[in-house]
């Protein structure tokens, strides 16, 4: 039974993978939508799948008119789930391979200035988002790495600090001296938190409510502090593509920068290289064109 074959590669994914808690939610949820297309089409074997129906379900999806990154995403699931069948023996031909990827755009993530981030840096913050803001772009983390670090995860001394980034990969990452400060302040305001609340959390974030931050306050934090001090639409993932960038900008080496994201591939990471250009080629022509 299919559904029977997504619940084991959905352990799989979660046991042997190790992905993240959104990518296997994401994979299930893909699973499941293309399981259910398949049983409206009277499949209810993974033998009897063939290449047809593959393309029978990506043109349902384009009927709803979903975006082609969305389309992309759903299909990228079934070919990994086709993928972990074959592998593992459970069926004996793949109908996924013959089925191409769709091409996409790769639009350039909306990144910050140097002029932006500084007067950002310079805006009066609580401790907490102070904290967190120069820890962000000090060391590119994701906001995810960010709300679950703990107090022993931050050397002071060695001004370095290890997170869990994607798939359970721990990874070790500088932080500069303004941040290492901006926490240390913090750290006061916390240990009046831990004690007036009688909390035991090793989390470093606690707002004063007694509270462990969650995504939502880091995303809700920083995309206010854009639209009111420079007038963006930013999230915490601006200031990771404006640290990679800066870096970039500045000579460091492209693999160096893969390691400091986490990135796996580094055509991932490659995506910087096309945004220091597009920002050489605008500073260029701004000054030739006056």
């Amino acid at each position: 039974m299919i559904y029977e074959n997504i619940s084991q590669y959905i352990e799989y994914l979660t046991i042997e993978r190790g992905l993240s808690t959104n990518t296997i939610f994401a994979y299930e949820r893909d699973l499941k939508e293309f399981s259910d297309f398949l049983f409206s089409e009277n499949i209810i074997e993974n033998k009897d799948i063939k290449r047809q129906h593959i393309s029978l379900f990506i043109k349902y999806l384009r009927e709803k008119k979903l975006t082609p990154s969305t389309i992309f995403r759903k299909l990228a699931s079934i070919k990994g789930y086709f993928l972990y069948l074959t592998t593992s023996g459970k069926i004996n031909e793949n109908p996924a391979l013959a089925i191409d990827m769709p091409k996409l755009r790769r639009k350039l993530p909306v990144i910050l200035t140097y002029n932006e981030v500084e007067k950002l840096l310079k805006t009066k913050m609580s401790t907490i988002d102070k904290a967190i803001f120069e820890l962000l772009y000090s060391s590119g983390l994701r906001v995810s790495e960010l709300t679950n670090l703990k107090l022993n995860d931050i050397d002071y001394t060695l001004q370095i600090l290890k997170c869990m980034g994607k798939g359970s990969k721990e990874r070790i990452v500088p932080v500069n001296k303004k941040a290492i400060k901006a926490i240390k302040t913090y750290l006061k305001e916390r240990e009046f938190i831990i004690k007036k609340f009688k909390l035991s959390t090793k989390r470093l974030f606690i707002l004063d409510t007694g509270k462990v931050i969650n995504r939502q306050y880091v995303y809700n934090f920083i995309h206010n502090i854009g639209i009111n001090i420079v007038n963006k639409n930013i999230s915490p993932h601006t200031i990771r593509h404006s640290f990679a960038t800066h870096l970039l900008e500045n000579g460091a080496d492209l693999r160096v920068v893969q390691e400091l994201l986490g990135h796996c591939d580094i055509s991932t990471t490659q995506l910087y290289t096309h945004i220091s250009t597009k920002h050489l080629k605008d500073v260029y022509f701004s000054i030739n064109n006056k």
